[in-house]
């Protein structure tokens, strides 16, 4: 149930305006160069990637909820380079509306919990169901078998593979969305979500759609507590193809909302659009996204490079695999 009231939480934070933008003064695109923008976000050792035509700039900075807060990194930097940007991108806001909110109260028991007399083993296979089962061998409350799978996808993330979600240490969104709210540089969501399509989304997917998530939780749960704090080295040391490949990362994009068959589409070409205009638009573009959204396989990054652009940043493609040798 814990988990149910934090996709509450996030419906309602999801309606954020942008901030007001800050007026310009003076000579004050001549005081801060390109270069010095672009040094500054890269010293934050977030991972950033940089396209450049003509006279715009679009420097894409790769996000991860769920940094451990005793993790150390340099925000500040960041923070210097996102007040030195003309623009910032952010995800999407999705625009909920109280009767949207009062929805996903009423039909909670609909979201949270299976329908009656199911668990768990009614739609996962055995050869699954073994392996969640082995996961919460040590729970003495067996309220998990009854559980939507979405809510046990994304519990299993927390309380077995010790991710926090927002409720860990500051990430690079949030250095970002405060330097900009304090320095009154204008920022822009990529896009928006209407509300009452993402709770019909929740509301009328069928376990069915959930198992993908639950799956590649269970995978993410038996690597234990640690995984969450391996997936933010990687991010921390630019280890893109790693955090992308990280079992949290692809339980994340099996779930609600990126698992979505209507609403992820929504997103990815949001986010298209959105870095198109950048790139004919003058001046320092910062974009903030989730980082397997930037660098997964046909994610951004490929669609840029593919476009023939330069993209200047760390390798964010997996190496291939060496080739095996079946003898003569």
């Amino acid at each position: 149930m814990r988990s149910a009231v934090v996709l509450i939480i996030c419906l309602c934070l999801l309606a954020a305006t942008p901030s007001p933008a800050r007026a310009q003064t003076p000579g004050e695109t001549e005081t801060t160069t390109v270069e010095e923008v672009v040094v500054l976000a890269r010293r934050s050792g977030a991972p950033m990637w940089t396209v450049t035509r003509g006279d715009s700039t679009l420097i894409l900075v790769g996000a991860i909820t769920g940094i451990p807060r005793d993790l150390q990194w340099r925000p500040d930097d960041l923070e210097a380079a996102a007040v030195r940007s003309n623009l910032i991108l952010t995800p999407q806001v999705g625009r909920a509306s109280f009767t949207d909110v009062f929805r996903v109260i009423w039909r909670i028991r609909t979201i949270a919990r299976m329908p009656p007399g199911q668990t768990s083993a009614d739609w996962l296979t055995p050869e699954w169901q073994a392996r969640l089962e082995a996961v919460m061998a040590g729970e003495r409350n067996q309220d998990w078998r009854t559980k939507s799978l979405l809510i046990l996808g994304f519990d299993l993330m927390q309380d077995k593979a010790g991710y926090t979600g927002r409720r860990g240490g500051d990430d690079a969104m949030d250095v970002i969305r405060g330097a900009a709210r304090r320095a009154r540089v204008e920022t822009r969501p990529v896009g928006t979500v209407r509300g009452d399509e993402m709770i019909d989304s929740l509301i009328e997917a069928p376990q069915s759609a959930h198992v993908p998530c639950v799956e590649a939780a269970i995978a993410a749960a038996e690597r234990g507590p640690d995984a969450a704090r391996e997936r933010a080295e990687d991010w921390r040391a630019r280890r893109v193809a790693e955090v992308v490949g990280s079992p949290i990362d692809l339980a994340l994009s099996q779930c609600w909302p990126w698992g979505d068959p209507e609403i992820a589409p929504q997103l990815h070409q949001q986010w298209a659009a959105a870095i198109g205009t950048a790139l004919i638009s003058p001046g320092v573009t910062m974009g903030v996204a989730p980082i397997r959204l930037l660098a997964e396989e046909g994610g951004v990054l490929d669609g840029l490079e593919a476009r023939g652009f330069e993209v200047v940043g760390p390798e964010w493609k997996a190496e291939p695999a060496p080739p095996t040798d079946v003898g003569p």
